[in-house]
């Protein structure tokens, strides 16, 4: 080899490993930064818990550097960056409700899934007959307004509404496990019955026969219904502008679940888990409910059933079973009632707000008592606590057998409650080790991220803005009609391509039958037959 050729092949190993080094030392490719987006978003239930999701979104989208209005029936006040527009004077709040008016409406389907369909339809009335809603809808001629609507959806489309007639990206942010029943309308796919748990369901996991069948029941009858009952209401009612326009789909969902309490299930890129996003730095304890923790030798024992139910509205035999169980244990408790409670077992504190967050964070809570709101499974779950849970409505059945399947829960049922029984499953939480062994197993699951809930927000929605809407996330289902998806036209062909083809082959073998038959019985006719 020549001199030449020796010195270009050691200079092309010098410009390659420059290169390399350059490479390493630059990382991986990031994408540009995206400055000061104009985020316009609507609160469309009026929740507290639900609004505590919708605002840890709005905070990292703010604490990010990007302007935020928001239409909420829970102002906090104005901030840097941050406009709300106050529309309590519409909503009817639901807080601190009646047993009895819970189990009425909110318990089965066939009662729960019409009425949130009419109130939110009710409520998309509100808000976009709202003077100062239509005043950021008549800026569509001067795309200048807002980047991308961020919305909270629930019983009908029509919440998409303002991002329709903007003609900017959608992105929903569901408070809840996803929701079942509109999966196909915003992501385009529908989830298999037969591994995915409705999110009315009362199991984690269709393991059963009866669980799948159930499953699948309930998968069709819930859309079923929805549609139902939109559609009746559009009949019934006049035309309503958000049912002039075909909804615009969402470019991504920010769901309120995470990997660690939900079986692993498949969903599309736009379809971004953000459990726990609510779930704020730890704050120092009151005096009193610090004292009152700290001077427990055994350790203490936090109730609730959170901001909807009203637990001094309980029948009596169900407070009795729970004063009764509650002053046989030997830990302190901690149990949020409102209203005055007769006859407070000696170990408990009775108050009607306590800071649930910082409470279970305390190193000497054994047991968190709850409903299964999903924000309070987030916050125990963080914890690494145990819980009893007696779910009551919508997804708490689910988020509750969820913890039952990761070994660190048991559930009951409120209204066949007794002392014995409330007692033995408190014991059993508390003196198993299992429990809070699983516990903390599910919370190391829960931490173990590659990016915070906050970073998700911001990434997934500035990526949106960066792309246009990014209309290469949606599924290409939305490209089908629902026969086409579930191919029931190519089972049709395939049915009747069979049918042709079986009617063929006993034709063939009809006539090769006949033929043959009627040889052979001309072979075998007697001699003297043939010979006249």
């Amino acid at each position: 080899m020549s001199n030449d050729s020796t010195a270009a092949a050691a200079m092309c190993r010098v410009v390659v490993t420059v290169a390399c080094c350059l490479l390493l030392v630059a990382g991986p490719c990031t994408p540009p930064p995206v400055d000061g987006m104009r985020v316009l978003a609507v609160e469309t239930i009026a929740g507290k818990s639900h609004w505590n999701f919708m605002r840890a979104v709005l905070r990292a989208l703010t604490d990010a550097g990007h302007t935020v209005t928001v239409f909420t029936p829970f102002p906090d006040g104005d901030r840097d960056n941050y406009t709300e527009v106050d529309t309590s004077a519409a909503f009817r709040m639901k807080l601190d409700v009646d047993l009895a008016e819970v189990l009425e409406k909110f318990v089965e389907p066939s009662s729960i899934l019409p009425l949130l369909v009419t109130v939110s339809r009710s409520l998309c009335d509100a808000i976009f007959q709202d003077e100062r809603m239509k005043a950021v809808m008549r800026t569509r001629a001067d795309r200048d307004g807002y980047d991308v609507v961020v919305v909270e959806p629930m019983g009908s489309e029509c919440v998409s509404h303002a991002a329709t007639v903007l003609g900017l990206p959608l992105v929903f942010v569901v408070p809840s496990p996803m929701i079942s029943y509109h999966e196909g309308s915003f992501l385009g796919h529908v989830p298999n019955p037969a591994v995915v748990s409705h999110l009315l369901a009362d199991h984690a996991v269709p393991r059963s026969f009866v669980q799948r069948f159930r499953n699948a029941v309930l998968s069709v009858y819930s859309v079923f219904v929805v549609r139902y009952t939109e559609w009746s209401l559009k009949r019934a009612e006049p035309t309503k502008p958000y049912d002039t326009l075909a909804p615009v789909r969402p470019s991504a969902v920010f769901v309120n679940s995470h990997f660690a309490t939900e079986a692993s299930r498949p969903v599309p890129p736009n379809f971004v888990h953000v459990g726990g996003l609510h779930l704020e730095k730890p704050k120092s304890l009151p005096t009193d409910i610090l004292k009152f923790i700290d001077e427990s030798s055994n350790g203490v024992i936090y109730f609730t059933f959170g901001s909807v139910v009203k637990m001094s509205t309980m029948p009596d035999y169900i407070q009795k079973s729970f004063k009764e169980a509650l002053a046989q244990v030997p830990q302190r408790v901690l149990w949020k009632y409102e209203g005055e409670m007769e006859d407070i077992p000696p170990n408990v504190m009775i108050k009607k707000w306590f800071p649930q967050r910082d409470i279970l964070l305390h190193p000497k809570v054994k047991l968190f008592i709850s409903h299964g709101g999903i924000s309070g499974v987030y916050e125990t779950v963080d914890a690494g606590v145990p819980v009893l849970g007696f779910p009551l409505f919508y997804d708490q059945h689910k988020n509750i057998a969820n913890l039952v399947d990761a070994g660190m829960a048991i559930s009951m049922e409120l209204l066949s409650i007794s002392t014995d029984m409330v007692l033995n499953s408190i014991l059993e939480l508390i003196n198993n080790e299992k429990y809070s062994i699983n516990a903390k197993i599910t919370s190391e699951r829960f931490k173990d991220r590659p990016m915070s809930p906050e970073k998700l927000i911001v990434y997934w929605t500035e990526y949106i803005h960066r792309h246009n809407g990014a209309p290469h996330l949606k599924s290409q289902a939305f490209n089908l009609t629902w026969y086409q998806y579930f191919l029931l036209d190519v089972i049709a062909a395939v049915l009747i391509l069979t049918l042709i083809i079986s009617f063929v082959c006993y034709t063939v073998i009809k006539i090769i039958f006949k033929y043959s038959l009627k040889h052979i019985m001309y072979n075998f006719k007697p001699k003297t037959e043939k010979l006249s």
